[in-house]
């Protein structure tokens, strides 16, 4: 995957996606104590979840194939003399990052990969978590109104995981994903999911 058309995406100021602040979800689960351990930020976009993240004392790495994304994240990092790396990396390659995390966030990348795509990421992703390590996922749902681009159903969510061995559903819940063209949110699925 080349990262040119996704660092587009950012030269005309925030993307769709940047809404300025961590995802609301992710702060919820900041709160409840749902990331332990070195945290795998996996599209970080401008950093915003994985600045969160790591505002809660967490070793957190933000990886996205969008360098322009990149290079506001480690500014707003240092802005807020917070300690977070930013790298520029393949998510369907992430073997090459060598490390191994305990939780992994997926912020609206998942949805963005077609059917061939999805089981090499879902093999990436299972390179580089711990196991018993935690994987949230955040992406476009099919139901509903208003629904944003590449929406997938909660099946074709599922099934991407059931194929594989080493991964168990925890469990899917509809929610809504905050966007900067949606006045309450997009119609969304957050997936927690086991590494066996």
């Amino acid at each position: 995957m080349t990262g040119q058309p996704w660092d587009a995406s950012y030269h005309e100021g925030p993307a769709p996606w940047d809404i300025g602040r961590p995802q609301p979800w992710v702060v919820r689960l900041g709160a409840e104590g749902g990331f332990t351990g070195t945290v795998l930020d996996v599209g970080c976009g401008t950093g915003e979840n994985a600045l969160h993240v790591a505002s809660l004392g967490l070793s957190v790495l933000g990886i996205d194939v969008a360098e322009t994304a990149l290079a506001i994240a480690r500014e707003k990092a240092q802005e807020r003399g917070i300690d977070v790396v930013f790298a520029l990396a393949d998510a369907l390659q992430l073997e090459r990052l060598g490390r191994r995390f305990t939780t992994l966030l997926d912020c609206g990348l998942f949805h963005t990969f077609d059917a061939d795509e999805r089981p090499v990421y879902v093999a990436s992703l299972a390179s580089v978590t711990e196991h018993g390590g935690t994987l949230y996922i955040s992406c476009f749902s099919d139901e509903g109104q208003d629904v944003g681009p590449h929406p997938v159903s909660q099946k074709e969510l599922a099934d991407a995981f059931n194929a594989s061995a080493v991964w168990s559903i925890a469990g899917i819940e509809p929610f809504r994903i905050q966007t900067r063209f949606h006045a309450d949110g997009a119609p969304a699925w957050l997936a927690t999911i086991k590494r066996i």
